[in-house]
């Protein structure tokens, strides 16, 4: 019989497998069931702004927590006689019902941000969907319309996440090209400086319906835009009609 003398050697080596190999496992388990882009993949881009000459732009909100400003940036927005485009969480819907019927019956938008505002990268094509679906299921039941814009949580998203919005859910991913930045309590100047120095033909800007200095932004913005010769119109105005691309930048394209 051969018997096997296990030095120190030996076991630190065996140790270093088994570390290794619990490792390995981790992986596989964080990973199994999520959605993987692979490197040769092209890349698919949702729509960040629109190629156009036209001197015209459109505003949204995105609405997933707080209510407290959001018949102020109504008012804002009718005293203006300006339609734009709310991007609301399932959970937000549900909770503020009169809200969203508000936004709808005054002419705006009222696109999909998702069911639970989760990280869209780390869920399955299935599970992407079902945020989606979800969504606009609770939105119709409000409005008695679907949603055709969808906006991803944190902005994040990859191929499944476009492909699943632009085929199964028939829908557009929007993004935006100016960030206004709210959330991070910005003044309302310096909201309106980040607006005139990114504007151009075609922009998408985003706001947030609960940031405390956007009410006050809100009529600089919107006055400094017409100064400027531009129409602001809701997205579902701003994107063309017809098959489309986007390129590097998102810039929406039509074919």
């Amino acid at each position: 019989m051969k018997i096997i003398t296990l030095t120190k050697k030996n076991l630190l080596s065996i140790f270093c497998c088994f570390l290794i190999s619990v490792f390995a496992i981790i992986i596989l388990s964080s990973t199994a069931g999520k959605v993987v882009q692979t490197a040769g993949e092209e890349r698919k881009i949702p729509i960040y702004c629109v190629d156009t000459k036209e001197k015209v732009c459109s505003i949204s909100f995105d609405a997933a927590w707080g209510n407290e400003y959001t018949d102020t940036l109504l008012e804002i927005l009718d005293k203006y006689d300006v339609k734009a485009t709310f991007f609301l969480v399932e959970e937000w819907v549900s909770k503020y019902p009169d809200s969203v019927k508000k936004i709808f019956d005054s002419g705006h938008d009222v696109g999909n941000h998702s069911s639970t505002h989760p990280h869209m990268n780390d869920l399955s094509k299935e599970q992407q969907q079902k945020e989606i679906e979800n969504c606009n299921e609770s939105v119709k039941k409000i409005t008695g319309e679907c949603p055709t814009l969808f906006r991803a949580p944190y902005g994040e998203y990859n191929n499944s996440l476009v492909e699943c919005c632009n085929g199964l859910c028939s829908m557009y991913c929007v993004q935006w090209n100016i960030d206004s930045l709210d959330w991070k309590d910005p003044t309302p100047q310096e909201m309106l400086t980040r607006i005139q120095k990114n504007l151009k033909e075609g922009s998408i800007i985003l706001m947030h319906n609960g940031a405390k200095n956007t009410p006050d932004a809100l009529p600089l913005i919107i006055e400094y835009i017409k100064s400027e010769g531009y129409e602001i119109v809701p997205i579902s105005k701003l994107l063309p009609d017809g098959e489309y691309t986007t390129d590097h930048e998102g810039k929406m394209i039509c074919k």
